[in-house]
C-alpha cells in the first residue's frame, strides 16, 4: 500500500468510527460482520443511518451524493414520495396473503408493455428469477446443459457460481475458457452443466453447441456486462447470439436484474433492438423493494400454465412489494425521467473524460442509460481477460478518496459501477465531479510511481 492510499484509509477511519464500532460488535454474530459477503471491504464498511432523494447520511453523521444506491437497486433514489405513499397506503390493509390480490395482473401488464413478451411470473430476487429462467429454458427444450459468460454474474445459486471470479491461474485458454466453480459448497454436478464462453465472442458460442450438440437448452448473460465495472456489447452482438442459439435449438436468457430497469424505457430489450426468448427483471424495478421477475412467450411459459414446471414462493407478489413496484413503473420510470438520467450519466460520464484528458491517469469512462464507470484501463474492455488486470491499489485510492470528500462513486470493489437516480440534480453531478477533478492528480502520479517503481497490484 502506498502513502497516499494509505493517508486516505487513515483518514476514512478518522470520518468514520462509529461505523468501525458497530462492524466490531456486528462481527461477534453475523459472519464477516455483514448479510452480503459484497458488503465487506477493509478495514470496514460504512455503516447507514438514513437515505433521503439522492444521500445517505452514516451513522457518525458523514453526508453523501449516493451512486452505490443497493448495488443499482435504487434507480428511484431513496425513499421516492410516489413509492412511499404507495407503501403506506397498502400497509394498512394487508401486508401478506398467500393468496391473490388482482396486483399481479396489473404488474404483468406494465411489464408486457414495455418488453418483448406475455406472459410474467414474479420473484423476490435476481438469483431467484436467473434460477427459474434456467429451469424454464430446460423444461421447454428438455436439454439440460447452459452457457454462461466468463465473468457474468448471475445470483448466487449453484447453475451459475462458475467463472465469477476465475484466477490467472485457473481459466485457461481465452478462446475457451475453463469453467472455474466459484465457491466451495457448490455442487459440482450441477456445475458440470455450465459452459463458459467469453464475452463478445460469437465463434467461442459456436463451438461450445458443436462439441455438445442437442445439448444445451439456453445462454445466459447480461446485455452489457456489469460484473466487470462495464463492458459494453460490440454491435450485432446481441442478435448474432440470438441466432446461434436458435440455430441450434436452444433460448436466449437476458438477465436485465440490471438493465431492465436503468438502460431504456423498455431496457436492453429496447436499446440493443433484440428480443430474446427469456428475460429476467430485479433490483431498480421495486423502487427499494424485494421484486424480481422473469418474463417471456405465451409458449414459452406455457410449460408453467400447464404445471409441467413448478415455480412457487411464499412471498411472491406479496401485496406491498407490488404496490411498490406499480408505483414504480407508473410514476418513477417514465420517459421524462429517462431523459433526465440519461442526460446527467452523460454529463458524468463526459466530466470523467474531460479530467481524465487533462490529468495524463490512464484510465477511461463508460456508460448508458443510469449507470457508468471509471475503469482504469488503457483502451476499452471487452471481455473478462480485458478486465482481469488492474491496479486495484489505485482504484482503492480513488473510492475512499471520493467518499473522504462526501462522494459515494459507486460500491466498493472495482467491478462495480455507478448508478445515476431520478433524483439525482444537475447540482449533484457537479459535486461529484468537482471531487473527482481534485482526486484525479493524486491517482495519476500514483500510477506514474506505480509503473517506475514496484508493479501494480493484480486484482483477485
Amino acid at each position: 500500500m502506498y502513502p497516499a492510499l494509505q493517508k486516505e484509509i487513515e483518514t476514512y477511519e478518522k470520518r468514520t468510527p462509529q461505523s468501525r464500532e458497530a462492524h466490531h460488535r456486528a462481527v461477534r454474530r453475523v459472519p464477516l460482520g455483514v448479510a452480503s459477503n459484497y458488503r465487506y471491504y477493509p478495514p470496514y464498511p460504512l455503516f447507514v443511518r438514513e437515505g433521503h432523494g439522492s444521500s445517505i447520511t452514516d451513522v457518525d453523521g458523514n453526508q453523501y451524493i449516493d451512486h452505490n444506491l443497493c448495488y443499482g437497486a435504487l434507480m428511484a433514489g431513496h425513499c421516492h414520495p410516489a413509492v412511499m405513499q404507495a407503501v403506506e397506503e397498502r400497509l394498512r390493509i394487508g401486508t401478506l396473503f398467500g393468496m391473490p390480490h388482482g396486483m399481479e395482473l396489473e404488474l404483468a401488464e406494465e411489464i408486457c408493455a414495455r418488453y418483448p413478451v406475455d406472459m410474467v411470473r414474479f420473484g423476490n430476487s435476481g438469483s431467484e428469477v436467473t434460477m427459474h429462467s434456467l429451469r424454464l429454458a430446460r423444461a421447454v427444450t428438455g436439454r439440460g446443459k447452459i452457457i454462461k459468460m466468463e465473468g457474468g454474474y448471475h445470483g448466487g445459486h449453484d447453475a451459475i457460481s462458475v467463472s465469477v471470479k476465475p484466477k490467472g491461474d485457473q481459466f485457461g485458454d481465452p478462446e475457451n475458457p475453463t469453467p472455474v466453480v466459484s465457491s466451495a459448497g457448490v455442487l459440482k454436478g450441477t456445475t458440470d452443466a455450465t459452459l463458459v464462453a467469453p464475452f463478445n465472442n460469437l465463434p467461442g458460442v459456436e463451438r461450445l453447441f458443436a462439441r455438445h450438440p442437442g445439448e444445451i437448452a439456453a445462454v445466459l448473460l447480461e446485455p452489457i456486462m456489469m460484473n466487470i465495472a462495464f463492458c459494453m456489447p460490440d454491435e450485432g452482438y446481441l442478435q448474432g447470439l440470438l441466432e446461434i442459439a436458435h440455430k441450434h435449438g436452444a433460448l436466449l436468457i437476458m438477465d436485465e436484474v440490471k438493465t431492465g430497469a436503468k438502460l431504456a424505457w423498455g431496457g436492453a430489450c429496447e436499446y440493443f433492438n433484440v428480443k430474446p426468448d427469456i428475460i429476467c427483471l430485479g433490483k431498480s424495478i421495486g423502487g427499494g423493494f424485494s421484486l424480481a421477475a422473469f418474463a417471456a412467450s405465451r409458449e414459452i411459459m406455457d410449460v408453467i400454465a400447464t404445471q409441467k414446471m413448478f415455480h412457487a414462493g411464499t412471498y411472491n407478489t406479496n401485496p406491498v412489494v407490488m404496490a411498490a413496484g406499480l408505483a414504480t413503473f407508473r410514476h418513477v420510470l417514465t420517459r421524462d425521467a429517462y431523459s433526465h438520467v440519461d442526460r446527467l450519466n452523460r454529463k458524468l460520464v463526459d466530466g470523467y473524460q474531460r479530467i481524465i484528458g487533462k490529468t495524463g491517469l490512464v484510465a477511461y469512462s463508460d456508460g448508458a442509460g443510469a449507470n457508468g464507470a471509471l475503469l482504469l484501463y488503457p483502451q476499452r474492455i471487452r471481455n473478462y481477460r480485458d478486465w482481469y488486470h488492474v491496479d486495484e491499489d489505485v482504484w482503492t485510492h480513488y473510492w475512499f478518496a471520493m467518499v473522504n470528500r462526501g462522494v459515494l462513486a459507486q460500491p466498493y470493489w472495482w467491478d462495480e459501477q455507478w448508478t445515476v437516480s431520478v433524483q439525482h440534480t444537475d447540482k449533484d453531478i457537479d459535486y461529484h465531479l468537482q471531487v473527482f477533478e481534485e482526486v484525479a492528480p493524486a491517482l495519476a502520479t500514483a500510477q506514474q510511481e506505480r509503473a517506475a517503481g514496484a508493479p501494480a497490484a493484480v486484482s483477485q
